[in-house]
């Protein structure tokens, strides 16, 4: 064993190690759509139209903290998104009402002077007397900041029933000492005896001064009681209002997302099944196509695995419904490296009689490095793009998929090579050609040297194919349109399970008679029903509860979506910005990489792809959301990373004989890498597949947008990318690559597939 390979050996067995005991001590930390609970995003605004500050935001922040804690909620979330949004994570919380209650209510306390009849204060607040006039309250003349504790009581001597009990701080005490004792210098039954508490704009109690209070001596002890028609609930959910403080500025909930405990644990069951059953799928077909290669890197993939999962779970990653699925996604990915790696070997062995396995694979590591990185890179840019632009369950899908390729690469070319390698070096698999999987050049391989296919002589016929699919997607997304969710379009979706099956009509029948004509009833997974309105409050969205409730028995709330129309507003916008970025981005990393005219096409095949994914979302009249946008943007990563390898291979291939049509070399590439880019794509159809077919209703448009990307992003890469570059290159008359150093080794050594070129 050479000692590169011993040095990869222990570093593979050393990361390997770290990740089980991390897999074996610690939990991962689930998302609310995994574990149930409610997800609240808030606006803070110093106005009804101006954002507020980061500094008001934060003080904010911390003002809600009290309130949530003083709610008992376990485990609360609680963070800064930007300048003005605090995002709130409350788990098991299914009724979001109570919190939202609590959480919105800005809590400004102030104490007033009763002034008698007249005229309204200077800020415009009145209180009713028993004879039915308006009494004018007198300016603030103290405010909720100088309450030091708050508390709810029951007076059972008293009769006086449930009140919340006042301890001022000491300046706060004088100034209750003073408005106090000018109260006491009315008579008794007097209005102006009175002082008003008033809580957000309203008064929730005017209790007389006690006669036993002489003209401006007050009461001296700084503490007071609020009474009044309250009740348990009301009197604590006050004391908890006041003790937590008020909030600087006025807070709006723009999205609300409640997802019930069920539905997050069949997430979990569904995808882990669609993993299992995916990643062995695929790890007996590389087996099968590589053998004893395939086999290890089968085992390659179970660590990369445990690795990727360990990462998530000590760098503290919120696993969602989407990044788990990303993590399932990633699996199949991983494979692409290992793919690349003994293509390669497989030339340098299989086709090129004389060298040693060990030699040809060592070769192919090398030749494939340059893809590897290349497709690596393009796939991190798209989750780059997922963390930086998108938001909630999006971002967490983008850092499962970035760290999924970092633990990919290390598995493909660290424990993967060490495997290889070291089997490599017994005589029993280098004597037994049949056994290591690279020795002969592959079904694939042989039947393209036996046909010779020339696919790039006619480039413009693949143009005409991809501009006819391009458009019937915009046919559809004209015809059709595009059915956004309510992430984009703003309102609220909620799906309901009931006891008793109802069907769309009957449940579209009962809301309207609750007042509710305008919701879009249908039917979600499992015979439950989706309800989709414009804006709909919580009350709101318990009174359509209960009259659904009314038609189906017992009705469970299985999620609940609510976005406001501006957040709908800003995430289109952010979508759009999110996908001319992913494309500007790639079009600038390809055109540093390689030949500007690769760059354009490599592009354009990307465009194709997003349109006709779009649009045939479009004709099956799929919702178009923020799981949708996660996976589009990996079918960019994905169909770059296609499209890099081929024109990878156009730049090896043409540095070598730069006298020969470019249509000629295109050709050879495009042949010589029919293997790779057919066994890879079959290793991310398998989970893919699976993720369709057992990861449920959740998953099944992220799973269908993923397959019908891939597979548009395979045929473009090649049929779309190549000739859109062939053409280019014509109209361009920029010199060919330079020609790359001719190594001894394998000079002059025929290839089937190079129609008579030397390599």
């Amino acid at each position: 064993m050479t000692r590169a390979t011993t040095v990869r050996a222990v570093l593979a067995a050393a990361v390997l190690l770290v990740s089980v005991l991390i897999t074996l001590t610690m939990s991962p930390r689930l998302g609310l759509d995994l574990q149930g609970g409610t997800r609240m995003v808030l606006q803070a605004k110093d106005s009804d139209t101006a954002k507020a500050d980061r500094e008001s935001t934060d003080r904010t922040l911390e003002v809600l903290r009290k309130r949530i804690d003083s709610l008992g909620v376990t485990e609360p979330t609680l963070t800064r998104s930007g300048e003005d949004r605090i995002i709130v994570e409350l788990p098991d919380v299914q009724d979001p009402r109570k919190a939202a209650e609590v959480i919105g209510k800005t809590a400004q306390l102030t104490f007033h002077a009763v002034q008698g009849p007249g005229t309204p204060g200077g800020e415009g607040l009145t209180l009713p007397d028993e004879q039915g006039r308006t009494l004018a309250l007198g300016p603030a003349a103290l405010s909720g900041a100088g309450v030091k504790e708050a508390s709810a009581a029951f007076d059972a001597q008293q009769g006086a029933g449930w009140s919340v009990s006042l301890d001022f701080h000491k300046d706060a005490g004088r100034d209750w000492t003073r408005l106090t004792g000018e109260a006491a210098c009315h008579p008794v039954q007097d209005e102006r005896r009175r002082v008003a508490i008033v809580l957000d704009k309203q008064v929730i109690s005017s209790p007389q001064v006690s006669p036993t209070v002489a003209c401006n001596t007050g009461l001296p002890s700084g503490s007071t009681q609020i009474t009044g028609s309250f009740s348990a609930d009301e009197a604590r959910e006050l004391a908890l209002l006041i003790q937590g403080g008020a909030l600087p500025v006025p807070v709006e909930i723009v999205e609300q997302r409640t997802v019930g405990p069920t539905l997050g644990a069949a997430a979990i069951d569904a995808s882990a099944r669609a993993a299992v059953i995916g990643a062995a799928a695929t790890a007996l077909f590389i087996t099968v196509v590589y053998r004893l290669f395939g086999a290890l890197a089968a085992v390659a993939l179970g660590a990369y695995g445990v690795i990727s999962y360990a990462a998530l779970v000590a760098l503290g990653v919120t696993l969602t419904l989407p990044g788990l699925a990303g993590f399932v996604l990633a699996i199949g990915m991983a494979v692409d490296a290992n793919v690349l790696v003994f293509e390669r070997a497989r030339e340098e062995y299989a086709l090129r009689p004389g060298k040693s396995l060990r030699t040809s694979l060592t070769a192919g590591f090398r030749h494939a490095w340059s893809a590897v990185a290349d497709s690596n890179v393009t796939t991190l840019i798209a989750a780059g793009l997922l963390f930086f632009l998108g938001s909630g369950p999006v971002k967490g899908f983008g850092v499962t998929l970035g760290i999924g390729v970092l633990a990919s690469m290390f598995s493909a070319l660290v424990i993967a090579r060490a495997l290889t390698e070291t089997a490599a070096r017994s005589r029993f698999v280098s004597d037994y050609r049949g056994v290591n999987g690279i020795a002969s050049p592959g079904r694939v391989r042989t039947w393209i040297a036996r046909r010779d296919p020339q696919l790039m002589r006619s480039p413009r016929r693949w143009l005409l194919i991809s501009t006819v699919l391009i458009a019937v997607a915009v046919a559809g997304i004209l015809v059709r349109g595009v059915n956004l969710g309510v992430e984009f379009t703003g309102g609220r979706l909620v799906e309901y399970a009931t006891s008793r099956p109802v069907d769309v009509e009957s449940a579209r029948t009962a809301l309207a008679g609750a007042g509710f004509g305008d919701a879009e009833v249908t039917t979600a997974g499992a015979g439950d029903i989706s309800v989709r309105t414009g804006n709909l409050d919580n009350d709101g969205e318990h009174a359509l509860r209960a009259a659904l409730a009314a038609e189906g028995g017992e009705t469970t709330k299985v999620r609940d979506e609510l976005i406001g129309p501006s957040l709908g507003d800003e995430l289109r916008r952010n979508a759009l910005i999110a996908l001319a970025i992913a494309v500007l981005v790639q079009l600038g990393y390809l055109a540093i990489r390689f030949r500007w005219t690769f760059a354009v096409a490599s592009v354009g095949a990307l465009v194709h792809d997003v349109i006709i994914l779009v649009g045939a979302f479009a004709w099956l009249g799929r919702t178009v959301d923020g799981i949708f946008l996660a996976a589009l943007l990996t079918v960019i990563g994905y169909s770059v990373n296609d499209s890099v390898v081929v024109f990878d291979r156009v730049r090896e291939l043409w540095a070598k004989a730069r006298r020969q049509p470019l249509a000629d070399v295109a050709n050879r590439a495009v042949l010589q890498t029919v293997p790779r880019t057919v066994n890879t794509g079959m290793g991310a159809l398998f989970i893919l597949v699976a993720l369709a077919v057992l990861g449920g209703d959740s998953l099944a448009d992220f799973a269908l947008a993923l397959l019908i990307g891939i597979v548009v992003g395979t045929y473009s890469s090649v049929m779309t990318a190549v000739p859109a570059a062939l053409l280019l290159e014509r109209s361009s008359k920029a010199p060919p690559p330079a020609r790359t150093p001719r190594r001894k080794s394998g000079a002059g050594q025929r290839d089937p597939l190079d129609n008579g070129a030397r390599v």
